[in-house]
């Protein structure tokens, strides 16, 4: 399935529409992390400097209100934008569809940049609506898909408009994202490892299933750990528990025999709290009134002999609350491991492992960092992402 990409497009002097992810943190209106902007600079460059006319889309929060619409204003995107592209001249349209709008992209010159106002100010957007889709085509030539966080999204900016406008690529940043989790997911090199973690089993289902057919071993840490603990007839205090995935859990260990390594210790608190008093507890020993927080020291022994000699690893979801400090030991240890691998490919599925990733300083040492958390999510659980899948083929 090879999609084609910017660079099988023709660009120059064309009206080319862009959906990036621009949904960055903010505080008091202020960007406080702009990793996504830079993250779509590659295309928007390749583009301004194939002189293309750039119009640029994306969502940012969710709108629900006026008030929102206020909060969730794009504007501070399109000056941070022209902060990083100086040479280039980067203009915001405050408004999505109308004559203002129109006017804004057929002034462009080749090589200039429109940023159009947030796609979710449009009741449609979300709702794939056909018209919605057809208009917003309608303002361009080419469409470029450089969003991979809302690519698992059938909405009207990345599935209506490019249903519309039969030239159309990805960009680099979807491109290398489809490129390496095809790699890890689909052609993984073996020994294949995946370690999946974060709270919930019900979350991971899907992805559990489909990594248990592919990979070598699934290593289960974070607090989904507990529920299989509790499946095994273990004693699990007051930890994370889902009663309602009990059965499967036993489902899952019986059918996936030694496929399945869960962690054998663990650090072990009186409350959910950095000042609470701790423990390490072997799994399934955990005495009543206390949690299991965090995978404990001999865990992350078993969990880096189980990836000793792995040349593929996916990572998706931390070991432990990782945002305390007193409980981010077994997320940092897995991280190192994995990072240090020989030889290996080794992948981020987005989300709280990526974060904790930047956070303790290892994301540079991984081959691949997914900017997607859901996007990834569902790609790793062998699902169709319908941002991708309309793209035409090569």
């Amino acid at each position: 399935m090879a999609k084609r990409t910017v660079k099988d497009l023709d660009v120059a002097g064309k009206k080319v529409i862009v959906r990036c992810d621009f949904n960055v943190p903010r505080k008091d209106g202020v960007i406080t992390d702009d990793n996504r902007i830079v993250m779509a600079l590659p295309t928007i460059k390749y583009l301004v400097e194939n002189k293309a006319k750039v119009v640029l889309m994306s969502h940012l929060g969710k709108v629900k209100t006026e008030e929102d619409k206020a909060k969730n204003n794009l504007e501070c995107v399109a000056v941070r934008l022209q902060e990083l592209l100086p040479e280039t001249k980067v203009s915001f349209c405050p408004v999505t569809r109308g004559p203002e709008l129109e006017e804004a992209v057929n002034a462009l010159n080749e090589g200039e940049i429109v940023l159009m106002q947030n796609t979710r100010y449009e009741k449609g957007e979300s709702k794939n609506d056909p018209e919605l889709g057809a208009y917003w085509a309608s303002l361009g030539e080419v469409f470029v898909e450089d969003a991979f966080g809302s690519v698992h999204r059938a909405h009207a900016s990345t599935v209506g408009i490019p249903t519309n406008i039969k030239e159309n690529g990805l960009g680099f940043l979807v491109e290398k994202e489809v490129t390496m989790l095809g790699k890890a997911v689909d052609e993984p090199a073996h020994p294949f490892v995946a370690i999946i973690g974060g709270s919930k089993v019900s979350s991971k289902i899907d992805v559990i299933d489909n990594l248990l057919k592919k990979a070598d071993k699934v290593i289960i840490g974070g607090g989904m750990a507990y529920t299989f603990m509790k499946a095994k007839g273990g004693s699990i205090g007051t930890s994370l528990v889902e009663d309602d995935k009990l059965d499967l859990a036993k489902e899952y260990l019986e059918k996936a025999g030694d496929k399945l390594v869960l962690p054998v210790d663990n650090v072990c608190a009186d409350a959910f709290s950095e000042e609470a008093n701790t423990q390490v507890c072997k799994s399934g020993e955990i005495p009543e009134g206390w949690m299991g927080l965090d995978i404990g020291p001999a865990s992350v022994e078993l969990f880096k002999e189980t990836l000793a000699g792995a040349k593929t690893v996916v990572w998706n979801g931390p070991m432990g609350v990782f945002e305390m400090k007193k409980f981010a030991k077994g997320t940092e240890l897995v991280c190192q491991a994995i990072s240090e691998l020989p030889d290996a490919i080794t992948v981020i599925g987005g989300g709280d492992s990526a974060a904790a990733a930047k956070q303790l300083g290892y994301a540079e040492k991984f081959s691949h960092v997914s900017t997607g958390g859901g996007a990834s999510l569902e790609y790793m659980e062998g699902k169709t992402l319908p941002g991708i899948a309309i793209i035409s083929e090569k």
